[in-house]
C-alpha cells in the first residue's frame, strides 16, 4: 500500500474547478487555526460552515485550544498561491522546512482520517479512513522517492528511506487527519507528515503538526464531511487580519 498525502479530488470539486472557482470559494466547511504570532506554540481552533459555496460563514461550536509546531508557524506549500489576491506580496516570514519544528501556515485541503480503530469502528466518519497497521509509516527522508507519503512497509518490494514515522507507535495518532501540505509533487525539504492529531498537552508543541485534546479532535472528525470540501486555514493573527477580506474569510468574532 502506498498513499499520497493528497486525497483524490471529489467529482464536485472537479466540476467547480472547471468553472474557475477557487478552493476557498467552493469550500462549505472551514477549520480556522490562529496563533498570536509566528513563534507562538498555543493557538485557537474554530469551525465554520455555510450552506452554499460563496455564502456567509457561520460559526459551529465553541473555539478550542490547540498547539502547533514547537517552532511556531512558517509558510507552507498548500493552496496559498491560488488564493492570494493579484499583486499581493507575502511579508517577510519564515518558510516551512523539513525538521524546523514549524507547522505550515496557509490554506490546505484535508486528506484521509486515520487511527488505531479498525474500519468497522470508524463508520461514523464522513471522511475517507485508513486504519493504522504496525507496518504503516510516513516517510520524512528527503532522499527517498516516497518522501511525504504514507506507505505500508510490508507491501513494498524495497525500502529506500532511513527516516520515517511508524504511525501505529505514536499515541497521538490514535485519531488523526492528513493535512495536504507539500502534497502535490512533494518538494524534498519543504516538510512532510503534517497532521491534525491528539496533543501531548496544552504546553507541548509538536514537530510540525496541529494537535488538540482527544475529545475536541473526535468532535472535529464527526463534523467534517468530504462532500462539503473542507479546508484548513492556519495563520498568525496579524496575517489573518491582513488577508481576511481578500480571502473572504469569517471574522474572528463570528460576525
Amino acid at each position: 500500500m502506498l498513499l499520497a498525502l493528497a486525497c483524490a479530488t471529489t467529482a464536485g470539486a472537479k466540476v467547480a474547478a472547471r468553472k474557475g472557482t477557487t478552493p476557498l470559494a467552493r469550500a462549505r466547511q472551514l477549520i480556522l487555526v490562529t496563533t498570536r504570532d509566528w513563534t507562538a506554540v498555543q493557538g485557537t481552533l474554530q469551525r465554520f460552515e455555510r450552506k452554499s459555496a460563496g455564502g456567509a460563514w457561520r460559526r459551529v461550536g465553541a473555539a478550542v485550544p490547540v498547539v502547533v509546531g514547537r517552532g511556531g508557524l512558517g509558510w507552507g506549500e498548500g493552496l496559498n498561491m491560488t488564493t492570494r489576491p493579484p499583486g499581493d506580496v507575502v511579508p517577510a516570514a519564515p518558510a516551512k522546512k523539513e525538521g524546523d519544528g514549524r507547522a505550515p501556515a496557509g490554506v490546505f485541503r484535508l486528506g484521509h482520517a486515520f487511527g488505531f480503530a479498525p474500519r468497522s469502528e470508524a463508520s461514523w466518519l464522513r471522511m475517507p479512513y485508513m486504519p493504522l497497521a504496525p507496518s504503516v509509516e510516513c516517510v520524512d527522508d528527503v532522499a527517498s522517492r516516497h518522501y511525504n507519503l504514507i506507505v505500508d512497509r510490508d507491501a513494498l518490494k524495497s525500502v529506500d528511506w532511513n527516516s520515517s514515522e511508524r504511525m501505529r507507535s505514536v499515541e497521538g495518532y490514535r485519531w488523526g487527519l492528513v493535512v495536504e501540505h507539500n502534497a502535490d509533487a512533494p518538494v524534498p525539504g519543504r516538510g512532510s507528515c503534517i497532521f491534525l492529531h491528539i496533543w501531548a498537552g496544552p504546553e507541548k508543541g509538536t514537530a510540525g503538526c496541529t494537535a488538540m485534546e482527544q475529545t475536541n479532535l473526535e468532535e472535529l472528525l464527526r463534523w467534517l464531511d468530504q462532500k462539503k470540501l473542507p479546508l484548513l486555514v492556519q495563520l498568525p493573527q496579524g496575517e489573518y487580519t491582513r488577508l481576511r477580506t481578500a480571502w473572504r474569510l469569517p471574522r474572528l468574532d463570528g460576525k
